[in-house]
């Protein structure tokens, strides 16, 4: 249903014919994001659109996950209309959508006074590092462990991931999967870490990282790294984890940094698998 708001603005449900609008509203904030990212948000979750005139002028997006988690992001207002509150509409009626679930994001500095005031507090940091992947040496193994393709281990891949970050991500990662090279690190041939590679952006991004400790964690970076030396690569890594160090360390800079935030109980991990680097800004 349309739902008309103030100052000749109209939000709605956004459609798989508004994406090219959406692309180049994220062009506008200088944001790497491809047509084919677009369409991937859009086929895992649901948006709205702030139009004017008949023009889109921003954009929302929101992911469920679960029964009782979602996340939000997308977030944009053209620049000639960002201070005249859109943002907060596009927000509010999201929110509304998304009324029975604990909803998370990740804040730039500008976004974080609106999430403030809706009831979003902060959680964490997320660091951006980006940049030409740099030449690795073999990662350093312990007895016993390896890194290796994924195989046909998708199921523990899933179920490994959905307990380090406290919600049911199965049938997201089942998706994300399918576009994705996936390596597994393993102790006396258990799983206990793994991450992924695909296509975004400028080049290609690493997540998510999924270990038991840094040094697991380090393992499954160098081996992408060391696999795409010299090409564009991109982390968005927990900033408290030891990895964001070593990344500046290695020569892939921190490049910016968002603040996660949750509105509701915040998600409780389970196991003893940590995410060193999340899937992406925009879904966590």
């Amino acid at each position: 249903m349309t739902v008309a708001v103030p100052l000749s603005l109209t939000l709605r449900a956004m459609t798989a014919e508004d994406l090219p609008r959406a692309e180049e509203l994220s062009a506008e904030q200088s944001w790497p994001h491809r047509m084919e990212d677009w369409e991937l948000f859009f086929e895992l979750g649901e948006g709205i659109v702030a139009e004017s005139d008949g023009e889109i002028v921003g954009s929302i997006m929101g992911w469920r996950f679960g029964d009782n988690v979602a996340s939000i992001g997308m977030v944009i207002v053209t620049p000639n209309r960002q201070g005249a509150g859109i943002g907060r509409k596009l927000m509010e009626a999201m929110l509304a959508r998304l009324d029975d679930y604990t909803v998370m994001l990740n804040a730039t500095a500008d976004g974080l006074p609106l999430y403030t005031r809706v009831g979003f507090v902060p959680l964490a940091t997320v660091r951006q590092h980006q940049g030409l992947a740099p030449t690795m040496p073999l990662a350093p193994l312990r007895a016993g462990e390896r890194v290796r393709p994924l195989g046909m281990d998708g199921a523990a891949l899933i179920r490994m991931y959905n307990e380090a970050v406290g919600m049911d991500r199965t049938a997201f990662m089942e998706r994300v999967m399918r576009d994705s090279q996936a390596t597994i690190l393993t102790r006396e041939h258990e799983p206990v870490g793994f991450s992924l590679l695909r296509r975004f952006g400028r080049g290609r991004v690493v997540a998510p990282v999924v270990a038991q400790d840094l040094a697991g964690a380090q393992a499954l970076v160098t081996h992408w790294l060391g696999a795409k030396a010299g090409k564009f690569c991109r982390m968005d890594v927990d900033g408290d984890s030891g990895l964001s160090q070593w990344l500046e360390d290695i020569g892939l800079p921190c490049v910016g940094s968002v603040t996660t935030m949750v509105r509701g109980p915040a998600p409780v991990p389970r196991g003893t698998g940590k995410v060193f680097a999340v899937m992406g800004q925009a879904f966590g």
